[in-house]
């Protein structure tokens, strides 16, 4: 087998013969099947390994520059940027202004580089993923603080070789990545486009005119890119779409993630009743809250309290990040909060088997969380938001168990608007 598309010749032969006896899988689960077979953990992992073998002359599907390029490089903890589309960043990290510096001065072109994890301050390369996107700036403008927003669109998908963050400005070495020749996939295209659309007129998702429009487009990987970057998901479910660099498996993976989305259970209307109408959560923070919602049920407590709002969100990836930044011992607030719950609560325990309802502060905790992510140009509500959201109830265990493990608002406050 000389490189990937041997491997992607097995897979079709696989499933073509168990097409005859009458076993349908897709294309996805036929080369995830191949690369199982090979010894590999998944796809992604094959693709990249027999990349790095290739010496063939032929079309390579990762191209490496006889010398190697460098670009000003941002790397970024809530996001995972994808072609074609536009991203407002808010960049505070002083080597990030400096790289951003440093790409006016050139070509505006700079790496975008998603981290591994968001509490790291000074990332290396063993910090962020192997695969980032290079985009053009298109717009810088300063903000109050010291803060920069930069309007920047993503092109292209690009392997990290080399992260430098020793020097003034953050920087990487890039090798390019083509995906080949255009795959012909009309019905998974229509297919995946029909849902996307009935998912963003649910959602109220506003995309903007695109050219050719969604449901003319005939590259599945294009396809795939547009919609992943308007579904809202966790950021380690995003990465690994972007590093899917098949396109058709690509495009497999989203439409099967938007048919789960379609068909996940609502909010709990005692949590849906305190949103207000028209705010996006993200996918994170909505399993966050049902979090919150069992943890009282499970107790039969009459109300959910932010203690069970605070307990969910140490689970919170995007929550979990502030407190981890701000040295909070999860372990011990873990510990304390269950403690509090378990004994302290007893009083509104109730044997009727009704759901919990949310208290007045955590339903003001909500609606404080949705006009803080206004404030910072943010479209969705996350975990962190809301966590930051908490520090006003003041007279809430919530709160004061925060303080006792160092989380502040201050702190707080500025990692969240200095997350780029």
């Amino acid at each position: 087998m000389r490189d990937f598309r041997d491997a992607k010749s097995m897979a079709q032969t696989l499933r073509e013969s168990l097409t005859t006896k009458a076993i349908n899988i897709s294309h996805s689960e036929s080369l995830e099947l191949v690369s199982k077979i090979l010894g590999v953990a998944d796809w992604n992992t094959l693709s990249a390994l027999l990349q790095a073998d290739r010496r063939d002359t032929g079309i390579p599907v990762l191209k490496r520059r006889t010398e190697a390029a460098s670009y000003p490089a941002i790397p970024i903890r809530d996001l995972v940027p994808f072609p074609v589309a536009t991203y407002p960043l808010f960049v505070g990290r002083q080597k990030s202004m400096q790289a951003l510096n440093h790409a006016f001065e050139r070509q505006r072109e700079v790496v975008l580089a998603i981290q591994k994890e968001s509490g790291v301050d000074e990332p290396g390369l063993d910090d962020v993923y192997e695969i980032g996107v290079l985009a053009k700036l298109l717009e810088l403008r300063q903000m109050d603080g010291g803060t920069l927003k930069v309007l920047v669109q993503a092109y292209r998908r690009i392997v990290i070789r080399g992260f430098i963050a020793e020097t003034g400005a953050f920087q990487a070495e890039i090798a390019d990545i083509s995906e080949g020749p255009i795959p012909d996939a009309p019905f998974l295209i229509k297919r995946a486009v029909s849902r996307f659309q009935s998912y963003a007129v649910e959602r109220e998702i506003r995309i903007p005119p695109i050219s050719p429009p969604l449901d003319q487009t005939r590259d599945p990987g294009r396809v795939a890119d547009i919609i992943s970057a308007y579904v809202p998901l966790p950021i380690g479910d995003k990465q690994s779409l972007l590093a899917t660099l098949d396109p058709v498996a690509r495009l497999e993976r989203v439409d099967t993630l938007l048919n789960s989305l379609q068909n996940a259970p609502p909010l709990p209307p005692a949590i849906a009743a305190g949103i207000i109408p028209g705010t996006r959560y993200s996918a994170v923070l909505e399993a966050t809250l049902r979090q919150a919602l069992d943890y009282a049920n499970q107790r039969k407590h009459q109300y959910v309290t932010l203690e069970h709002l605070l307990f969910a969100l140490i689970d919170d990836a995007d929550a979990k990040a502030v407190m981890l930044v701000c040295k909070a011992d999860l372990v011990v607030l873990s510990k304390k909060l269950a403690d509090y719950l378990d004994n302290e609560l007893k009083g509104i325990v109730i044997e009727d088997g009704t759901d919990a309802i949310p208290t007045a502060a955590f339903q003001r905790v909500s609606q404080r969380s949705v006009l803080h992510a206004q404030e910072l140009g943010r479209p969705v509500v996350t975990g962190a938001n809301i966590l930051l959201a908490i520090f006003p109830e003041t007279r809430s265990p919530a709160a004061r168990l925060l303080g006792e493990q160092g989380v502040t608002l201050w702190q707080a406050a500025s990692f969240i608007a200095h997350r780029k």
